[in-house]
């Protein structure tokens, strides 16, 4: 008796819908299976440019159709692409590197497909704006990401006027060709903070450089435009410590409901202050009986 080989399952088709797919920014390896098998197994792949996604996909073997799609015919692609969803076709969504819609076009397509009633989903991945945070080594638990600032200096340094008072962590994409001018505008404006400039992430010659936005400035005014895409991350604005009567009234408050030393506990992590000087202060307030 001989064994007869089992004939090869079939690929299971992709449910009719739109994949908005992370793709490498710079290693190509940093895809995930998952993006392989719905760029293997989709009807068409929406792209940027179809050379660079071309290029992806000689890398990893794959074969499919690939459709331009950008800021210049999305207007004109649209229509065709809900039209082909319509018909029940699976469609994957990339751009040139990373998450698509971020600093990209493509949010109009995902609503319009969305009102349409057809099915979107996403495949995350690799994002230079969060390997950047990563790497910076600035705090990370709030952050605002602004994209590209203006090119032109008046209206970079109003746009970050209108970002000054952000609590949090910011990141911009920025030209290299622009970025000695960005830092310098950023110390004129946003003060002395901390700030990181990361480039070719993921790739051979990735570099983080950390400093003052001043130093920064002064460092890329001397040495020239770097290679490379740019991420740039800047620290978010020190806390003001509060007056004394504004320490007074949140101690007061905190000890109307709290003891002594929860009421501490808790306005000092309201404060950032020392816990020796609001300990201080509550004892004062507590014996002068305005507790």
């Amino acid at each position: 008796m001989t064994d007869k080989k089992q004939a090869p399952a079939p690929r299971r088709a992709l449910a009719p819908g739109l994949y908005v797919t992370a793709t490498p920014i710079g290693n190509a390896g940093d895809i995930s299976l998952r993006a392989l098998d719905v760029l293997a197994k989709a009807d068409a792949v929406l792209c940027e440019d179809t050379r660079v996604t071309g290029g992806l996909m000689q890398i990893h073997g794959l074969k499919v159709q690939l459709l331009p799609y950008h800021e210049h015919n999305a207007a004109e692609m649209r229509p065709r692409i809900l039209a082909r969803l319509a018909r029940g076709e699976a469609l994957a969504l990339v751009s040139d590197a990373g998450m698509p819609l971020i600093s990209d076009p493509g949010y109009k397509l995902v609503r319009a497909v969305q009102e349409e009633g057809h099915m979107v989903t996403c495949l995350p991945g690799a994002s230079s704006v969060l390997a950047g945070l990563v790497l910076s080594g600035l705090p990370s638990d709030r952050f605002f990401f602004s994209g590209f600032l203006p090119p032109k200096e008046a209206a970079r340094r109003a746009a970050l006027e209108e970002l000054k008072t952000i609590p949090a962590t910011l990141i911009f994409l920025e030209s290299p060709r622009r970025l000695a001018a960005c830092l310098k505008d950023m110390a004129g404006v946003l003060g002395p903070r901390e700030a990181a400039v990361t480039r070719e992430l993921t790739k051979k010659f990735e570099e983080v450089r950390r400093a003052g936005l001043a130093e920064l400035a002064a460092h890329y005014e001397e040495a020239g435009a770097p290679k490379g895409e740019v991420v740039l991350v800047v620290g978010p604005p020190e806390k003001a410590g509060p007056e004394a009567g504004d320490l007074d009234t949140l101690l007061a408050t905190a000890m109307d409901e709290l003891s002594l030393k929860e009421a501490v506990k808790e306005v000092t992590e309201m404060t950032g202050l020392p816990r020796k000087e609001v300990y201080r202060r509550a004892l004062e307030l507590k014996e002068s009986g305005r507790e």
